[in-house]
């Protein structure tokens, strides 16, 4: 076997460890009442990401977008990350019914490790593999305020992982959910699905909500043309509780409860479970300070018999304080604490050794705006500090500056450091569970550094918003799989043996041509290169590493018609993949009627172009994505 072949069986094997490791309630506004919000509207959305604190959109010094309730609603999405493809600064695709390749800036894969995600606060990334189970991310659509989406590094406030990108879902508060919403449905590729949500008062302070919803999907086609088995079905419920317990003093607590089924061909379904709740309070200390502290446990298990099952317990602890000082500092500072009890099920194909494990990371973080000229020119400079049980310690700065050139335009730059700090893959992973190993954990793996520069500019001017963002990313350690005996093709190691770039460029713009119509797009250049280090034994070349296209296009078109009724499309044109996988376009589109106030009425079309195309996967396990309609009612009491 050449070292070649070896370093693709080891691929393989390390992609299927990997991989082993719908919400579609919608706000009751009436259609002539739904006035999308205008560009001055879009641009002063506050958004909490960049800075971890309140800030104007239009004056971020980051490539940032916002898919706003209004945007999920007209996309006819039925899931989080079909609701992900409305922005255009990421690349998403889907592999099958349940699994899905999401990144910025490159480097996609099923096991994607350099975006952190977070929900109301709290990240859903696996230490597994440092990257997200997206068919355990199931949540009411109707509940999200807005997902604030950064394309880029975001380390600095948020840690490690957050290397090329963050996703921040946010959700509305209870207030804002009020009432009893029922919504049903059904058609050809998502058969049945159903959620109802209720909210209340408890006095005059306090709002909650409950909610439960179902699904069940359809498999997609395996190659030669059959029905896959991965056809699945979940359930989920939750709530939300927030309380203003005085001017000063805020406290939420909510909570999310999931179980869930997903077919296989060789053994019995995959079992996925869990569960988490979360605590928050911000208090106001004075106009020009305040204090927030978050709180969550988190509980996911996943068994895939024959192959490895997983326990796992996640306690968070996160502290953060603002502070004005003088006329010209705006500083936020904080402190987390995580712990993770991993526990692993073997299997004698695969192992994670030792089986449970429990890690720490201890985090730290400063950053500092300073107004050189107070309504022109502001610079932000910070770093996080972290502390795992992996690499120690490691230091994430950053240094921004965000220059208002005119009251139509911002011109804005930025140079980063971030990190992808070891995983349980990177370290514990081999196969077969015993010796003599055909894939084994590198004992010293370290840390994946990137160096990132962007320069961006954002105008508005009248009917039009316009966002460009350039980028130049060096990345040092990449992962990789290398030979250890030469010249016997195994055991596999993993290492750091592989560097990068990647450099691009990211358009987005709104036009409104009217109060009825509003177009959105977004253009995205990338060119991603991996290569062996000197020494190296690695001949994948980065393959297992990135699957992203050269290039992509997206067109929103969202019309209100007579007759009550209302026409939303998404256009999508994804370039080829690396891999070999074929360039596509793809349309959905959906027709809305509302005759009165509390029923709507709706029809989506996924995929219109094409009976089936594939997004993902090697030419031997790509899936077929079948085109699918589905009708759905809604009623708000």
């Amino acid at each position: 076997m050449t070292i070649t072949s070896s370093s693709r069986w080891a691929a393989a094997v390390l992609g299927i460890a990997l991989a082993a490791t719908p919400a579609l309630a919608q706000q009751p506004d009436s259609l002539a009442a739904l006035k999308r919000l205008s560009i001055d509207q879009l641009m002063n959305i506050e958004v909490m990401s960049v800075s971890r604190r309140p800030e104007r959109l239009g004056q971020t010094a980051s490539a940032i977008q916002v898919i706003t309730q209004d945007d999920i609603r007209q996309s006819g999405a039925s899931s989080l990350p079909e609701a992900l493809r409305l922005a255009t600064n990421l690349q998403v695709a889907q592999v099958d019914s349940r699994q899905w390749a999401i990144s910025a800036r490159g480097f996609n894969s099923t096991t994607a490790n350099k975006l952190l995600v977070l929900i109301d606060g709290r990240t859903v990334y696996t230490p597994l593999f440092s990257g997200v189970f997206w068919d355990a991310q199931d949540i009411l659509l109707s509940d999200v305020d807005r997902i604030e989406v950064i394309s880029g590094p975001g380390a600095t406030l948020w840690g490690a992982n957050a290397v090329n990108g963050v996703i921040n879902v946010i959700t509305k508060d209870a207030k804002d959910a009020q009432g009893l919403t029922l919504v049903g449905g059904g058609g050809t590729e998502l058969p049945g699905f159903g959620s109802a949500r209720y909210g209340g008062t408890l006095g005059s302070r306090a709002h909650y909500r409950i909610y439960g919803k179902g699904f069940a999907r359809d498999p997609t086609l395996l190659p030669n043309g059959q029905d896959g088995p991965e056809d699945w079905h979940m359930g989920q419920g939750g709530f939300r509780l927030d309380w203003d317990a005085s001017t000063s003093n805020r406290v939420s607590v909510q909570g999310d409860l999931y179980d869930g089924r997903i077919g296989q061909a060789s053994a019995a379904d995959i079992a996925v479970s869990g569960g988490n709740v979360m605590a928050k309070w911000a208090h106001t200390v004075s106009a020009n300070s305040d204090f927030a502290a978050l709180i969550y446990y988190d509980r996911t298990h996943r068994d895939i018999p024959g192959t490895f099952g997983e326990d796992l317990d996640i306690y968070d602890v996160d502290l953060q304080h603002r502070v004005v000082l003088g006329k010209r500092h705006d500083v936020v500072w904080g402190a987390g604490y995580r712990l993770i009890n991993d526990r692993v099920t073997n299997s004698p194909s695969l192992a994670f050794l030792p089986p449970h494990v429990a890690r720490q990371w201890f985090t730290a973080f400063v950053q500092d705006e300073i107004a050189l000229a107070p309504e022109r020119l502001h610079v932000t400079v910070g770093t996080k500090v972290e502390h795992n049980d992996y690499t120690g310690f490691e230091i994430q700065p950053s240094g921004r500056v965000n220059w208002t050139l005119s009251p139509s335009g911002m011109l804005w730059a930025a140079i980063s450091r971030a990190v992808r700090t070891p995983s349980r893959i990177d370290r514990e992973l081999f196969a077969p569970s015993q010796a003599p190993y055909f894939l084994a954990g590198g004992p010293n793996f370290q840390s994946e550094e990137e160096l990132a520069y962007e320069v961006g500019y954002r105008h508005q001017r009248g009917p039009w918003l316009l966002s460009l963002a350039t980028f130049y990313s060096r990345y040092h350690g990449l992962r990789s799989l290398e030979q250890t005996n030469p010249p016997q093709p195994t055991p596999i190691v993993i290492g750091n043996g592989q560097d990068g770039e990647s450099y691009g460029a990211e358009l987005s713009a709104t036009y409104r041509l009217s109060d009825r119509w509003r177009l959105r797009g977004g253009y995205t250049e990338l060119r991603v290169h991996i290569w062996p280090i000197p020494g190296s034994t690695d001949a994948s070349h980065g393959a297992t590493e990135s699957q992203a296209p050269d290039r992509q296009l997206f067109l929103n078109s969202s019309v209100d018609l007579p007759a009550h009724l209302r026409l939303d499309g998404v256009f999508r044109y994804i370039g080829e993949l690396p891999n070999g996988l074929p360039a596509y376009a793809e349309l959905n589109a959906r027709l809305t009627w509302q005759p009165i106030a509390a029923l709507d009425l709706s029809v989506v079309g996924q995929n219109l172009l094409h009976k089936q195309h594939s997004e993902f996967g090697s030419p031997t396990a790509r899936r077929g994505i079948e085109r699918g309609v589905y009708g759905m009612v809604q009623w708000h009491f």
